[in-house]
């Protein structure tokens, strides 16, 4: 996640096609607390990354550290990240279009003729949704009101 990325004003995360896996531009609107937490990271002067204070540079060493104090049972991929949020929006009623539209994907609902036909954007709905999203994994922490962050590494 980059500065230049952020659109402060209306709190959206604008991901450009090159970093996108279907080579779209993607509009994530930011929740209070997803918000609160970038606005809260320090600025490092001459650095573009949000998270520059708290670099990884080795993903898997990282992981490996934070899979051994979690003390899991079952191995898991960033990947599965993406599978919880779409399986917990839907558990909140969050509609299967909308679900697609925050996780940016152009199959299912959102393929084929109704792909051609169907041009809304859901920004409001993505907006709700993650806020929605956010809101309930406060409930599940506690409504923790501070954001925790986990520094890796030295």
């Amino acid at each position: 996640m980059l500065w230049s990325e952020i659109d402060e004003q209306a709190r959206v995360w604008i991901i450009p096609s090159t970093k996108t896996k279907n080579a779209k531009t993607h509009a994530v609107p930011l929740s209070r607390q997803a918000f609160e937490i970038i606005q809260g990271t320090p600025r490092v002067a001459g650095e573009d990354r949000v998270f520059a204070a708290f670099p990884v540079r080795n993903f898997n060493r990282s992981k490996e550290r934070l899979d051994a104090r979690m003390q899991l049972a079952k191995r898991w991929t960033a990947h599965d990240l993406r599978r919880t949020l779409a399986t917990g929006l839907q558990r909140l009623g969050v509609r299967l279009e909308v679900t697609e539209a925050v996780l940016n994907h152009t199959s299912g609902s959102r393929a084929g003729i109704v792909g051609v036909y169907q041009r809304h954007d859901w920004a409001d709905e993505k907006r709700i949704a993650l806020q929605r999203w956010a809101d309930y994994i406060d409930k599940l922490v506690g409504g923790a009101k501070e954001p925790k962050v986990i520094q890796f590494g030295r």
